[in-house]
């Protein structure tokens, strides 16, 4: 019998809704906004943290960068700009350190000025402009660097100051393609170099566009001091033998570089050391407190879509006051009134979410050309069940209402 009940008032609330198709569905436009909202953001936010944790993984978890500057530093004070520069020694010295098995110190110039007639690098007949040319050693294939074509320079050339380089991706494209760039020779500040090899590209976390990393030109760090004789300020890339041992490098790499550039025990480090697990640290507070702002601002929409509920609901009511009576007349009791009108509110936000769920999947799924997105079940669900909550709530007090009524007032009612 209850059975029986419970499916003729959910026929009835179906019905009703059927019966007011347009005013339906202005009603539940804030649910669909605000579900669409929290299902597209969620998307963009997983896809970018995928992203970004893939590129931290290409370059290794048991990495770590030394540089004279702090990374996130706004404006270099007073006291920064009068810092000692790393040197090609102190890298030196960081090798010999217990658990690092690999160093590469690096130089780099970007020639931003660059004008017509005037460019970073030439070869093939034709040239390339805003090139990173960069000095290194072969320790650097040991830490992230991955040839696509050709191979790396070694340690006999980096003794011998020699004439190669190898290319980015992004820069043997375009003066010769990929797989033809390899024993050709390009010009870069008035001398030739041998194209020895050409990187792989490298991975970016927003995804459009080229990665500028991917235009540069790497040299033995001895060859690009005949390029560029004025860079000296050297930042140090290192690779540590196990991720877990991060604590005992660090401490280990502070106190080499306090006693090698002289810091008194009472002054701060006057020099930055930055591991890939900052970044990632970095960019989930960023994204997280990014997403909670997004996401209180879809919850005002599904707000606004609950209080549209409600207002139907009231409105239904008054519309009904007589349809309610003779319910009640025939034998309706108030718990039947109350989950009819209870189950038109939560209906009306599940058919709003449902259409949420639809129109931010689809949504989700095209940004992926543009930007990584991955559309989550979890987030799916959660938006889903946050709309049919809503209904709950603001549904509670008209089906309340429409239950209370007495029957002989409401018979009585035009």
């Amino acid at each position: 019998m209850a059975m029986g009940n419970s499916k003729e008032t959910i026929a009835m609330a179906l019905d009703t809704l059927r019966t007011n198709k347009l005013r339906s569905g202005l009603t539940i436009l804030g649910i669909v906004i605000g579900v669409m909202t929290v299902i597209v953001i969620s998307s963009v936010v997983n896809g970018l943290n995928q992203r970004v944790e893939g590129v931290v993984e290409s370059l290794g978890s048991n990495v770590l960068f030394v540089f004279r500057f702090p990374v996130f530093a706004n404006r270099p004070t007073t006291e920064m700009l009068s810092r000692k520069q790393l040197t090609y020694d102190d890298a030196m010295a960081i090798r010999d350190l217990p658990h690092v098995v690999a160093v590469s110190p690096v130089l780099q110039y970007v020639d931003h000025n660059v004008g017509v007639g005037m460019t970073a690098i030439r070869g093939g007949g034709r040239s390339m402009q805003n090139t990173q040319l960069q000095g290194l050693t072969p320790g650097e294939m040991q830490i992230k660097a991955a040839v696509e074509v050709g191979r790396y320079f070694t340690e006999d050339e980096l003794d011998r100051a020699s004439n190669v380089v190898v290319l980015g991706p992004d820069t043997a494209e375009e003066l010769f393609g990929i797989n033809d760039a390899v024993g050709k020779e390009v010009e870069v500040g008035g001398m030739l170099f041998t194209v020895i090899g050409v990187l792989e590209k490298e991975k970016t976390a927003f995804g459009g566009g080229k990665n500028p990393d991917d235009n540069a030109a790497d040299f033995p760090i001895t060859t690009f001091h005949k390029l560029h004789p004025e860079q000296l300020d050297y930042w140090i890339t290192l690779k540590y033998d196990d991720a877990k041992n991060l604590p005992v490098v660090n401490d280990e790499l502070t106190e080499l570089l306090r006693r090698r550039r002289k810091v008194a025990n009472e002054k701060p480090d006057n020099f930055a050391i930055f591991g890939l697990d900052s970044l990632t640290r970095l960019w989930n507070s960023i994204t997280g407190g990014l997403f909670l702002l997004l996401f209180a601002l879809s919850s005002v929409a599904l707000m606004v879509g609950g209080v549209g509920v409600m207002n139907i609901m009231l409105v239904s009511v008054t519309e009904r006051t007589r349809e309610i009576g003779i319910r009640k007349a025939i034998g309706a009791t108030r718990g039947t009134i109350m989950a009819q009108f209870t189950l038109e509110a939560v209906t009306l936000c599940a058919v709003g979410g449902l259409i949420g769920v639809i129109v931010g999947s689809a949504i989700g799924y095209s940004l992926h050309w543009l930007l990584p997105s991955i559309v989550s079940i979890f987030w799916v669900l959660l938006a889903f069940a946050c709309a049919c909550v809503i209904g709950l709530i603001f549904g509670i007090y008209p089906a309340f209402k429409a239950a209370s009524l007495d029957p002989i007032e409401a018979l009585r009612y035009e």
